[in-house]
């Protein structure tokens, strides 16, 4: 057995989980997706609520110049309605779930992120029972992370991994707005 083989056959996939008030979460899944791709892993990621029409940096980035890493979004053009989010919304959500299984099963990749997942569960769009169902589901070798505020404790718990962002100070409470190459 060569080499690769070898350390594919030892490799243990990871649960890791990055919750918290703070900016940053989206931010470590990506500098982790960097460094998968830079060690030739193919990466996939789902951005939960995040619509087709909003040019996020990291869309672009891995488009343009990333090729092992594929990025789709699970959401609309607008904010969910917290308290009252529309059946678009929650048929969305459902489909990025969906997306994230096959990902997960097909055996192309060796990272998954579920980017906002945990924002998702909190507001009704999607159901924890079936986050925790595609976490066992996963094959032993597949690393996979959930990010977004509000991780569920039964997600965490299923985790090998959970690190807390939390806010000590952030430019928007001066009236500094979202910046194109910093939030988006």
């Amino acid at each position: 057995m060569n080499q690769e083989m070898n350390h594919q056959a030892k490799r243990r996939g990871l649960i890791m989980v990055y919750t918290g008030n703070g900016k940053g979460k989206t931010t470590a899944a990506l500098g982790l997706a960097l460094r998968a791709i830079g060690h030739g892993f193919k990466v996939y990621m789902v951005q939960f609520m995040k619509g087709e029409g909003n040019l996020y940096g990291e869309y672009l980035a891995a488009s343009k110049y990333l090729p092992g890493f594929e990025i789709v979004r699970a959401g609309r053009d607008v904010f969910v309605d917290r308290g009252n989010p529309s059946e678009e919304d929650r048929v969305l959500a459902k489909k990025g779930l969906e997306l994230a299984r096959r990902a997960i099963t097909c055996g192309r990749y060796e990272l998954v992120i579920l980017d906002e997942v945990n924002v998702a569960v909190e507001w009704g769009l999607l159901r924890v029972e079936d986050v925790l169902d595609l976490l066992k589901d996963k094959p032993p070798e597949v690393d996979v992370v959930l990010t977004g505020r509000y991780a569920k404790p039964e997600i965490m718990e299923a985790a090998d991994m959970v690190s807390e962002v939390l806010e000590v100070k952030h430019h928007y409470r001066a009236g500094i707005p979202a910046r194109e190459g910093i939030e988006f």
